[in-house]
Formats: structure tokens, sequence, C-alpha cells
């Protein structure tokens, strides 16, 4: 009887790799993302696939999946994969809930102690014998300043715990969770109004996932309501965001910085409207990749996967 077979198209844990030949016949080739040729031919009779944010699990590529019972996301985003269409065909759709959480708050709260102090930038300066001592002497302490949570789900929690334990007052707002919620008087956070958060709100962060009705939710109008010299961090995804106001905005100074790591598209192609913006910090989607989470999330993956086709 022939092995039951896992695709796997991008990078994962060698270990749980290693895991799972020892049950099932895997072919693991991070190259196949950027193959479209050779991943159709590779899942055509693939019982599983395994993907990251950039394999687009939809269209031609989900039609090629004939066999598919299950495709493992090595990530929580889900835009990449088109769900409805895999349920209706009898597969299963896999995230790695929780798994990356802790790498993308510390990112938020790493990002933002970073860009309120403003002085971290300036090595090349000071390396060439420049001193600009003065002009660095206005940074924000953290403690003391208020973190803005757009979503409040795993990610925002643990966020919230970190900020407060610096001396950050932390508000958030989360639609899809009731006002009278435990969690809220659990992790001492203070529920707003989104409109009511951008006006409060030193640093703002977003966690909600891409939907139509998050697309375009910081938009240019709300930025506009933003504190003046407010920091604006973006972990979730590019769509979310009004990318070329948040640039527009640093440039004139009525934000303070901005830490990106999501862009709609991705890669950015030069020229873009982020050159040329000061105390910022843009980052390849890798807020949740650290070498504990890559363990984290490729672990729990193989698992999720080889229980499925076990089933």
């Amino acid at each position: 009887m022939s092995l039951q077979k896992i695709v796997i198209t991008e990078f994962m844990d060698q270990t749980a790799v290693d895991a799972l030949r020892s049950d099932f016949d895997v072919v693991y080739d991070p190259g196949l993302v950027d193959d479209a040729a050779r991943l159709h031919q590779a899942v055509a009779d693939a019982d599983a696939v395994i993907v990251r944010n950039r394999t687009q699990v939809r269209g031609e590529l989900l039609a090629a999946c004939r066999k598919a019972r299950v495709i493992g996301r090595l990530g929580v985003g889900l835009d990449n994969i088109d769900v409805a269409a895999c349920e209706a065909r009898g597969m299963a759709v896999i995230p790695a809930t929780g798994a990356n959480a802790l790498a993308v708050a510390e990112y938020v709260i790493g990002t933002a102690m970073l860009l309120l102090r403003g002085v971290y930038l300036s090595s090349a300066a000071v390396a060439a014998g420049q001193w600009p001592r003065a002009a660095l002497s206005s940074g924000r302490e953290t403690a003391g300043t208020c973190l803005g949570l757009v979503g409040f789900g795993g990610i925002g929690r643990l966020a919230a715990g970190l900020a407060q334990a610096l001396g950050m007052r932390v508000v958030a707002h989360d639609p899809m969770v009731a006002a009278d919620h435990p969690a809220w008087r659990q992790y001492g956070v203070t529920p707003l109004a989104f409109d009511a958060l951008l006006a409060c709100a030193d640093v703002v962060s977003l966690h909600v996932p891409l939907t139509p009705g998050t697309a375009s939710m910081l938009s240019a109008a709300r930025i506009a309501q933003m504190k003046p010299g407010a920091i604006v961090i973006n972990t979730s995804r590019g769509g979310i965001v009004d990318e070329a106001a948040v640039a527009a905005a640093l440039k004139e100074g009525r934000l303070g910085g901005a830490a990106f790591d999501v862009f709609e598209p991705e890669p950015l192609t030069a020229p873009n409207a982020w050159q040329g913006c000061p105390n910022t910090i843009l980052t390849p989607h890798v807020a949740g990749v650290t070498a504990e989470s890559n363990v984290r999330v490729s672990t729990l993956i193989a698992a999720a996967v080889a229980r499925t086709l076990k089933d």
C-alpha cells in the first residue's frame, strides 16, 4: 500500500518535516511557491498540502488539488486560501492558531518602543561622525502612553499584557468581543469605539483579518483623526490600511512613526509611497516568524495534518 502524499510549498521546520516523513510520502520544496507549473504538478496527487501566506490556494491551484483532503496553513491568516471553496470540496483548512502569537506581540511592543523613543535609527549618522544629540532628545518614554489595539483576540491580549508591564495604558476596539466579555476585566483593557480609540491612542496596532468589512478600515479620513505624533503598527494585512495616506502623514509630520510588516501588494515595488518616510520600520512579513514560533507553528500543523489524514 502506497503512503499518502503531503506537499509542502514553503519553508517549514525541518524536524516537523522529518516527523511527517516517518508516516507519509513528503515532498518538501520551499521553491514550489515560485514555480506554478511544478507546483500544480506536485499537488495533483497530493492528499494534503501545507502552505504559508504566499501560496494562493484558489482558482487553478485549488483545481489542481484533485485528491487533497486537507490544507495546512503555517500561520493564522486565511486570505490566501479560498476557504469556502475548499470546504465545498470536502477539504479541511487548518491554521496554526495561537502558535505565533507571542512573536507578533513582541514585534508590536518592540517596534512601539523603538518608534516612540525615535533615537535608534541614527547609527549610520553617528558612525559617519555626526552627533544629532539635540535633534534626538525629544523622544518619548513608553510608560504613560496609550496603546490602542484594533482587534482584541489572542495576539492583542498578549500585546496588552506586555504593554501594561511597561506602564502603558491599553484600550481596544473589537466588535466581535461583547462589552461584558470577561476578557476586558481579566486583561484590564478598556473597550472603545474605533474613532474614540484613534483619538486617544499614542500607538495604534492592528490585529484584524482582511475581510470585506476590514478592507481599508484605516483610511485617510481616519488617519486624520489620530493624535498628532501617533505611531501606527500593522502586522495584520496590507489591505486593511491606506498605506499611501500613512506615508503622506509621516512625511508631513502628522504621524510620529510607523512599523509595517504587511503590505498591498507583497513584495513592494519601487517606486512606492514608503520611500523617504521618517521614523519608519518596514519588514518583509516576518512579525510572526522567529526560530521558536517556526517550531511551534510547524509542529502544530504537522500533527494536525497527520491526524486528519489518519482519521
